[in-house]
Parts: structure tokens; sequence; C-alpha cells
């Protein structure tokens, strides 16, 4: 990890100091994703079919899992994960559920109501990848708020494996948390399925959930075709910076900056720290933890583009990570909660030693799907919400309109739209006409 002294650098340096790593879209991926999302709106599922034959080597019977084969999964995990993925899903919604929006209203003036009505999203669809490693906790992640929201069809794309079926567990995790059906497509093609339609597969009014850089062009393009269909929110590599005063344990530290490295080569994770000392002993920890990783060349690849950052002290702490705007911001100091009415952008903080980023991977009931790259400055993660639209609602009596109209009649006077001013002024002059 490359160590910095953020005094040191001038205003360029210090945005060197927090760049992420170039994430490229290439015109090469641009070309292929685009030719994929085409061959998906032109032919179907015949392409989807030839896709996965391709790019999984499988041949596919059938896109979407059958009863027969949610019952299949479930028998063969453990009790013991079944047990984890229901309790994780469990207090996901207790969270969810509590901090989900409410309907609101307002009386603004003497007859005059403005509310706030939620409605769901009709069909959302789901993308679980299986890259690297299956992630039944994203099915948890992105079925809990969808089926409280009350969205009325939710779809979920999630890679065939080798042996021609989806994952147990995410396939079991999508059952627990009420997903309506399950089909087996990755990749782009998966998003321009869902984000289109075909024969099979629904067309979705908005795709949720990370994927690789195919995926995630995929989504881009989908996004910005009004055709095509929402996104949850741009996406980047995992990311994670953790802020530590002399007092924290250095092993703690260096296992939650590997957590994040081992993602991916393009991940990054960033400690900063007003402590050369500490800095030194988590150096030295991480690659000590490092080298008994199973996935210790990926995480190596990643702490390359990962920084030691030495601050003045805890304020300056402060103000780095803000710049930054980290995925997920890990504080362990002496009084972390001291900290935290300065934080101003993160996707998702963990405060103190005992509060390890992976529970809010998994289980301690936040969301892991996260604003990454810069986007935590103006993007939330998934919650609730991201699955409804907030429809307002204003209901007026003559009453409220002899006391608000004259106020709507000026202001449209002023922006030279008569026929705003009209619509009241004529109403006014047809009460006065009755009185």
């Amino acid at each position: 990890m490359k160590r910095i002294d953020w005094n040191g650098l001038d205003e360029a340096g210090r945005a060197a100091a927090l760049a992420r790593p170039a994430q490229s879209r290439a015109t090469e991926l641009r070309d292929g994703v685009e030719a994929i999302v085409a061959d998906v709106r032109r032919r179907g599922d015949g392409a989807l079919r030839e896709l996965t034959q391709r790019y999984d080597g499988i041949i596919l019977d059938t896109l979407q899992v059958g009863d027969e084969e949610f019952a299949a999964a479930e028998a063969r995990l453990t009790c013991e994960l079944k047990t984890a993925i229901r309790d994780a899903a469990d207090r996901i919604e207790r969270f969810h559920r509590a901090s989900a929006p409410v309907a609101v209203s307002v009386e603004t003036a003497p007859g005059v109501r403005v509310e706030r009505v939620l409605r769901p999203i009709r069909r959302v669809g789901l993308y679980v990848p299986a890259g690297g490693a299956p992630l039944p906790s994203t099915a948890i992640m992105l079925g809990v708020p969808a089926t409280i929201a009350g969205c009325r069809d939710v779809v979920l794309c999630t890679p065939v494996q080798a042996d021609g079926r989806c994952d147990d567990a995410v396939l079991y995790a999508a059952k627990v948390t009420g997903v309506h059906r399950v089909f087996k497509l990755g990749g782009a093609q998966a998003i321009a399925a869902m984000a289109y339609g075909t024969d099979t597969v629904p067309r979705c009014d908005k795709l949720f959930g990370p994927g690789n850089a195919w995926v995630t062009e995929a989504k881009l393009q989908v996004a910005g075709d009004p055709a095509g269909a929402a996104i949850d929110m741009p996406a980047g590599p995992s990311e994670v910076l953790v802020i530590a005063d002399e007092e924290a344990d250095a092993r703690f530290v260096a296992a939650d900056l590997l957590s994040q490295a081992e993602h991916g080569p393009d991940s990054q994770v960033l400690l900063v720290s007003p402590s050369h000392a500490l800095l030194e002993r988590v150096g030295d920890e991480v690659e000590r933890q490092r080298r008994a990783l199973p996935r210790a060349d990926i995480a190596a690849a990643a702490l390359g583009e990962s920084r030691l950052v030495h601050v003045r002290d805890l304020d300056q702490a402060l103000d780095v990570s803000n710049r930054y705007a980290p995925e997920h911001l890990i504080v362990q100091t002496h009084d972390p909660r001291a900290l935290l009415e300065g934080i101003e952008s993160a996707g998702s903080v963990f405060l103190g030693p005992w509060t390890p980023e992976s529970l809010g991977d998994y289980c301690s009931g936040s969301n892991h799907v996260l604003p990454t790259y810069g986007y935590a400055r103006s993007y939330s993660g998934v919650s609730v919400a991201s699955f409804q639209k907030q429809v307002t609602v204003q209901e007026a009596s003559a009453e409220g309109l002899r006391h608000i109209g004259p106020c709507a009649a000026t202001l449209a006077a002023a922006e030279q739209l008569d026929a705003h001013r009209r619509a009241v002024t004529l109403r006014l002059a047809a009460m006065d006409a009755i009185a």
C-alpha cells in the first residue's frame, strides 16, 4: 500500500492521492454491450440462449427456474446456511420496514391540502452476480425492500453455473424474500432482457444490483434509452475508507481493508490516520494476513491502488473522507460516535472496533447495495424508497383557492405565462359572480 503524507501534497497531489483506479468505458466494451443489447431486443429468447451458450457454456432448455429446481436447491443446502439466510432476511426486513417512507398530509393554507402518497414500482428486475462467487446476500438485500415496497412483480436474473443450475443459496434467498420469478441469465444479456422484455422475460421498469463491467455498461446504456429501464444508481468497484487513531487494533483494521481488497483487482482501500505508528503496523499486518487468503493475488492487485494516508488530526481525516466519499466508511477511534456528525458523504458507516464492514454486507439490517466511485456525494444506498414512487396530491376548496389563488396569479404573471394566470383568475371571477 502506498504511503502518503496528506499535508505534504499540493492540491493536484491530493486529487491524485484520492483518485480511483481508472474505469474504462473503452470503445470495445461499449460496442460489445451495444451489440448484445441490440441482439436481445431483435431476437429475444433465441439470442439469450445463444449468448448463454457462448459465454457460460450451457445450453438451456428453459430460461426460467421451475418449482422443482427451487425445491431441489433448498434440499441441498445445509440447515445452518438456510437459518443464516432467514436470520439475515429478518433483520434486514426489520430495519427496512422501520425506515420506509410514510405518507404525508398537510394543510398548507385554510382549505388547501397537500399530500404525498406512495406507490410501488410495478415491476422491478434484480440482478445477482455469480462471477467470482455467487452472492445470495445480494438477493436478500434486493428482495426484502422490493417486497416491503409492494412491487407487484419482482424478477431476478442470476448466471447459470457449469452444472446448468443457478446457485442453490441464491435460489433459496430469492424464495425466502418473496421474489416472484428467477431466470438463468447473466451478463449484459440479462440486463437487456429485463430492460426490454422477451417472450419469456418480462420487461421491467427499474433494474437493481451490482455486476461486472459488462453488466454496469449495460445498465448505463438501457438507462439512457427512453425505451429502456431506470437503474438504481451508477456503480463502480467496491471500496472502503478507514479512519483510525493510535488506539485502533492494527489486526482489525488490516482485516477490514482486506475484506474489500479481495472483491477484485480494481477495488480500492484507504486508511487515514494521524498516527504514523498505526500506519506502519497496519501496513505490515495487511501483508501478513493477505498471504493467508485464498484470494491473495486478487487482494494484492487491489492493494497496488490503495493508500495509507497520514493526516494532522481526526478533523482532517474527516475532511479527507468527505472528499473521497467512500462506499463504506469504518471509524475505529477512541470515541467513534463523536465523529458521526462530521461525516457528510458515505454510503454506509461502521462505528467502533466491533463493527466490521462484513456485518453490513450480510446481516446487520442495513443494505449493502451502495453508491461507489464517489457517487456517495449525491446518491444513497438501496432502500424501500428505491422501489417506490412518491406522488404528490393537492386538493383546494373554494376557500383555499381564495387564500392562495392571488399568489399563484401574481407568480404566473411574473413569468409571463398568461394561461397559467387565467386558470386561476377565471375561477376567482366565477366565485365572485356566484357570490
